[in-house]
């Protein structure tokens, strides 16, 4: 009679907990929530496909063993901050995002980790306390340093004879706009190199930026990355061509935009390798102790038949270190 007393209590106590014993037989299913900066997945391709790529890579199928939650806030301030509100809110196991999404989200939870990419300071923006022992729930990959805007502005100066002055576009409202700001200055300085910086907040405003750039006689264009200059490849690569300035992009993606060169980070691998990480913690890891990642492989593009259309010859040693050319 004990006996059959303690089983009935046992029950009788499973029965008062909703859900305990479904949660018992039935492993949860993961939860990642990124916030993306555009307004679509076509418009952060090839980002997008790299990471449901990498998680699939990994063993992860969306809607069977894990569940992706993408948000796209169109680059609008309140969006940005709604929708990392409304991935909070899910109770993610792990969030992700972006140079410019990254501070949102952190501003969202102060428990949830987090994995960003593509920041070009995560210290100076607050995300982290060190690369070797990032601290709190953030970590994630570096897609800038002082170094890799000095090999960009020598690209240029061995390309264009006699350069002494260039053009750097930001979009003052981006976080990180400061930090290329005066890393770029810095570096510039150490190169004989003089920096105008031009500021553009709307697509519109780009015809008059390089009205501008013209004006001051700019002779070579690079610029901020992430965020809406992204998004403004193609049209930032036409107009370069047209003013007949020569732009140095930040990445292959920019670059095949139609840009005279690229030298900067593989971006794509910095996507791969984040899922990698997020697939660290659901297994356990702690995101403050994951160490911040910088770029292991820069990459440097040509594009010869661009270089031909405004007049330049590329230097035998920049063909021959150029990861790719194009005619």
């Amino acid at each position: 009679m004990r006996r059959r007393h303690f089983v009935l209590g046992i029950g009788s106590t499973l029965l008062a907990r909703p859900g305990v014993a479904s949660a018992q037989q039935v492993r949860k299913m993961p939860l990642v929530g990124y916030l993306w900066h555009a307004a679509s997945a076509e418009e952060e391709e090839p980002y997008y496909t790299a990471i449901v790529d990498g998680f699939a890579k990994l063993g992860y199928v969306d809607g069977r063993n894990i569940q992706l939650e993408h948000r796209f806030p169109d680059e609008k301030t309140e969006r940005f901050r709604s929708m990392a509100a409304e991935l909070v809110a899910l109770s993610p196991d792990v969030l992700m995002g972006g140079a410019i999404t990254s501070s949102y989200l952190k501003d969202a939870t102060s428990t949830i980790p987090i994995i960003f990419m593509f920041v070009p300071d995560p210290i100076g923006l607050k995300l982290v306390q060190s690369f070797a022992r990032p601290g709190g729930n953030v970590t994630g990959f570096v897609n800038f340093g002082r170094d890799l805007i000095g090999k960009r502005l020598q690209a240029l100066k061995e390309i264009v004879p006699g350069m002494t002055r260039a053009a750097l576009l930001v979009n003052p409202d981006q976080a990180a706009a400061r930090i290329y700001v005066d890393e770029t200055s810095a570096m510039a300085r150490e190169l004989n190199l003089s920096i105008q910086v031009f500021e553009v907040r709307k697509t519109e405003a780009l015809g008059s930026a390089f009205d501008a750039m013209q004006k001051a006689q700019m002779q070579a264009l690079i610029t901020a990355s992430g965020g809406s200059l992204f998004q403004w490849k193609a049209i930032i690569a036409k107009l370069a061509l047209d003013y007949r300035l020569p732009y140095c992009a930040f990445s292959k993606e920019t670059f095949d935009a139609g840009a005279l060169g690229s030298y900067g980070a593989d971006q794509v691998q910095m996507c791969i390798d984040s899922v990698a990480y997020a697939d660290k913690i659901l297994k356990g890891a702690k995101a403050g102790e994951l160490p911040v990642q910088q770029p292991t492989k820069l990459q440097l593009f040509i594009n010869r038949k661009v270089a031909k259309a405004l007049g330049l010859t590329i230097p035998p040693t920049l063909l021959a270190t150029a990861d790719e050319l194009v005619d």
